[in-house]
């Protein structure tokens, strides 16, 4: 195996958000930088392709974003999804330095779109990127071309040699050919092992054979658990994912953003026995959608299905498949696969639970059921108007919990408390520390840029110093 000895001061392992901010922070704090991406040009990015937005911080209307949206409303929000399970400190740390996040993505030419309208309720909180992820992504590595950072694709890391509290050198693959680097130092942004199908089974079982993965094939973990075999603190629950509720006919990979389905909140979601699980109509979909998946994984063979009526069909956006449209109940039943009485008798003890109220689709309107279990507490209306519809709902895995735990310099941390002198790492890899459960959206983009830039900021400093 050659052994290169190259000229770098740090070396980038991952193509993401958090890789390119880490990459472009550190170069311009004035270190040489490499960045190995594991995907092919064409599918460089990890998850970050498929992103739309960020959630930040303002404490006064900006160009993009509506109103205000202060530290304590934000900790709020994230600590109602993870339950507590969440490191206070770096949180805020991360919720504190969003405010600095739009500016470096506009200076790096990265493009927003005017603040939402309608039914997402996010033109206070999240900053949609103009041309989605992809845009941002070309955005950062156009930014990195003209600092001079040098990328090399179709390359894996297969292992991080640490020795005396230090990273010595990188087993690498590129194309094929195997070597070995050296650097003064690393930062780790090679993303969670959410397409590591057998890695997802030793948490679920077979139930994970059943998960769709909505980004990249390459999010394979192989960083995470060479670094947790050697001895690096783990942070996060091997159990515990970003799973939402998509459509089921998406393909096993990289469906992306657009498989997604936001119909349930107007829906009633029964599993394949016809039965309803659980209130879909608890909050606003931006803070419930990150537990649907979840919520169908735990369901018979791993599939649920979403039922409205014509009035619903317009209140979200459409599957990119087609939607499967019956006149009656029964017979969309039937096209679903589902038992026609079982379903029929479910839609109409729903009926008979709602209570007459002033329907909005836009926001929390108390339009409930009474003497149902489980109960629809919101958009609790009859599903009376033919043509019926009906949508598969698979769980689809975004990535996972499972990560290296970082202190808020983003050293890596050891068991034993002590840091590897020369690894940082931000992104999914060690998002566990501030995300334990749940999601919030535009959370994980936040994390991922918040750490990258610090990552860069401290690995120059150490190279330098």
């Amino acid at each position: 195996m050659e052994n290169r000895a190259c000229a770098y001061d740090i070396v980038v392992i991952g193509g993401g958000n958090a890789a390119l901010t880490a990459a472009i922070t550190a170069r311009e704090a004035g270190a040489s930088v490499l960045v190995l991406e594991h995907a092919p040009q064409t599918m460089r990015g990890g998850n970050s392709r498929h992103t739309r937005n960020i959630r930040a911080m303002h404490l006064e209307p900006t160009s993009v974003l509506t109103e205000s949206y202060g530290e304590d409303e934000y900790w709020d929000d994230l600590l109602r999804v993870t339950g507590g399970k969440t490191d206070e400190p770096l949180a805020r740390l991360t919720i504190r330095s969003t405010q600095q996040a739009l500016p470096f993505m506009a200076r790096c030419g990265v493009k927003f779109q005017p603040s939402l309208t309608g039914t997402l309720n996010l033109s206070r909180t999240n900053a949609f990127f103009l041309g989605g992820g992809k845009a941002l992504l070309n955005a950062y590595y156009a930014t990195a071309e003209r600092l001079g950072i040098d990328v090399l694709y179709n390359t894996e890391v297969t292992e991080i040699t640490i020795e005396k509290r230090r990273v010595q050198r990188l087993k690498v693959v590129s194309k094929g050919f195997p070597f070995e680097v050296t650097c003064k130092a690393v930062i780790a942004s090679a993303g969670g092992f959410q397409a590591n199908i057998e890695w997802l089974k030793e948490g679920w079982g077979p139930a994970a054979e059943n998960f769709l993965i909505r980004g990249t094939p390459y999010a394979q973990g192989r960083v995470l658990r060479n670094l947790l075999e050697q001895g690096v603190a783990s942070v996060g629950d091997p159990t515990q994912c970003h799973a939402v509720a998509i459509d089921g006919r998406a393909p096993k990979f990289d469906g992306g953003i657009a498989t997604r389905l936001d119909c349930v909140p107007f829906s009633i979601v029964v599993n394949r026995d016809g039965q309803r699980f659980y209130d879909e109509g608890q909050d606003v979909w931006p803070k419930r959608y990150a537990i649907w998946g979840r919520l169908v994984a735990q369901q018979p063979g791993q599939i649920a299905y979403s039922i409205i009526d014509s009035r619903a069909e317009k209140l979200f956006m459409p599957s990119v498949f087609p939607a499967i449209k019956a006149q009656t109940i029964p017979e969309l039943a039937q096209k679903l696969g589902l038992d026609p009485q079982a379903l029929d008798m479910t839609v109409r003890q729903f009926n008979e639970a709602c209570v007459k109220g002033d329907f909005n689709g836009a926001q929390l309107d108390g339009v409930h059921t009474e003497g149902l279990e489980p109960p629809k507490t919101n958009w609790a209306r009859p599903i009376l108007e033919p043509p019926f519809i009906g949508y598969p709902l698979r769980p689809g895995i975004t990535f996972t919990y499972l990560g290296v735990k970082v202190n808020e310099r983003a050293e890596v941390v050891m068991q034993d408390g002590g840091i590897v002198e020369n690894l940082f790492a931000s992104g999914e890899i060690m998002a566990g520390s501030i995300l334990g459960q749940g999601y919030l959206a535009g959370f994980g983009m936040a994390i991922g840029t918040v750490f990258g830039c610090i990552a860069g900021k401290e690995a120059a400093r150490r190279v330098q110093h």
